[in-house]
């Protein structure tokens, strides 16, 4: 080949000629390129000839093609400055103070009740995980909580987003699949296995649930807490997880089946055929009363949610329990809150709210801390002061260099394009 514009000659003539062609380069061929190759496997063809069609790659003659577009370039005078800061400012400053006023009407109420540092905590269990200890947690309502009223559990310190926690699931798992790649095992490394027993599911994030218990109290001496109408409150545990996490991320294992008992004295209402699989832990009995039968493949040698963390997870709902599915959605910041629970009913002032709590999860091994929390909230969220103040902070910054140009602008206007102020390099 005559020149660097020529194709290697590994490959057939035609095929060159035709990838050149096809991105318009056939006239940066020199004229001795155009007679025959000589490459011996083509020697004896005939080249054809270079054919040029005028303006084949132009671009369309679009304003956005050929960069004729109109553009706005605004000149930055005093006027224009001024203008704009006063207009910033007198837009940021209500704004910020609607903000702060829509903040301090939310209602939250906060108990910390564990802490790495705190030698007399509320309800701490030190290093014994799940050491079922009983507490009471008490909050008096300051003023009227519209619903939805939102119970969180708040944990410091507890990095959920460390990159080997985060990928430290199954996912194939957690829709069902009873059998793991190799891939997964991997991912579940080290709590993958127990001995033996393979954990379903496996890794890092379902294997530190969140297990400590709130239940809001509504018997003993004192009478229930009521809403305004005088319904008994109740707190909701349903509603709290992701709809498109329910329906697309989680499933039971494959193979699993339930049956609810006519009643729980039933005869048939019993684990020992082979058709079920909770001989060893009985028939499920929920807040109800209500029984169920239930089957989990592999019980020999798999060790299932429920079996895990049965204060928080029943076997019927396995991995849809929706405590779980929240606590799967890791936060992105090691302070976070995750929510427990809500009421749909309006609690008015001076409602006590009376929670039982039966702590399990330790804090003390990460240096953390935990607490419950009542609140409330708005468009914006939670209680937020911090957006109402930037906004404030913003806008009076804005309206001080406002007034600051106005006035200069005002009293000892620069003229425009002064020669005075020109500087010339010297000879």
């Amino acid at each position: 080949c005559c020149s660097a514009a020529c194709w290697s000659v590994s490959q057939p003539f035609e095929v060159r000629w035709w990838r050149r062609r096809r991105l318009g380069l056939v006239s940066l061929l020199p004229l001795a390129c155009t007679g025959t190759h000589n490459n011996p496997f083509t020697a004896n063809r005939a080249m054809p000839a270079a054919e040029v069609t005028p303006g084949l790659h132009r671009p369309a003659d679009l304003a956005l093609r050929q960069q004729r577009i109109k553009g706005w370039k605004p000149i930055l005078d005093p006027t224009w400055v001024i203008c704009s800061l006063l207009v910033i400012a007198a837009i940021f400053i209500p704004v910020g103070f609607k903000l702060e006023s829509m903040a301090n009407s939310i209602v939250e109420l906060r108990q910390e009740y564990d802490a790495f540092d705190d030698p007399a905590p509320l309800c701490g269990i030190t290093d014994t995980a799940n050491a079922g200890r009983k507490c009471t947690i008490e909050f008096t309502v300051p003023k009227d909580m519209e619903p939805p009223v939102l119970v969180h559990y708040e944990i410091q310190g507890f990095y959920q987003n460390q990159r080997t926690y985060v990928n430290s699931r199954d996912d194939a798992q957690l829709l069902g699949a009873t059998e793991q790649t190799r891939l997964g095992m991997e991912a579940c490394e080290p709590l993958d296995k127990l001995g033996n027993i393979t954990l379903n599911p496996c890794g890092l994030i379902a294997n530190t649930l969140f297990n400590d218990v709130f239940t809001l109290t509504t018997d003993g001496d004192s009478p229930p807490p009521v809403d305004a109408d005088g319904v008994p409150l109740a707190m909701i545990e349903e509603g709290i997880a992701w709809q498109s996490d329910l329906e697309f991320k989680f499933r039971q294992p494959d193979g699993f089946r339930f049956a609810q008992c006519g009643s729980c004295d039933d005869a048939n209402c019993t684990c020992d055929s082979d058709e079920w699989s909770c001989d060893d832990w009985g028939p499920y009995k929920d807040r109800d009363g209500n029984c169920f039968l239930y089957y989990y493949p592999n019980t020999e040698t798999t060790r299932y949610l429920y079996q895990t963390y049965p204060m928080i997870v029943s076997p019927i709902e396995g991995v849809m329990n929706e405590h779980f599915i929240v606590w799967m959605r890791t936060a992105a910041l090691p302070s976070f809150r995750k929510l427990y629970g809500w009421f749909d009913q309006r609690i008015v002032a001076g409602t006590k709210l009376t929670f039982d709590l039966e702590a399990n999860w330790v804090v003390t091994s990460f240096r953390g801390r935990k607490a419950l929390i009542i609140s409330n909230n708005n468009v914006f969220g939670g209680r937020n002061e911090a957006l109402g103040q930037y906004f404030i902070i913003i806008g009076v910054i804005c309206l001080v260099f406002g007034a600051f140009f106005l006035l200069k602008h005002t009293f000892r206007r620069r003229k425009l394009a002064d020669k005075k102020y020109l500087q010339f390099k010297e000879e």
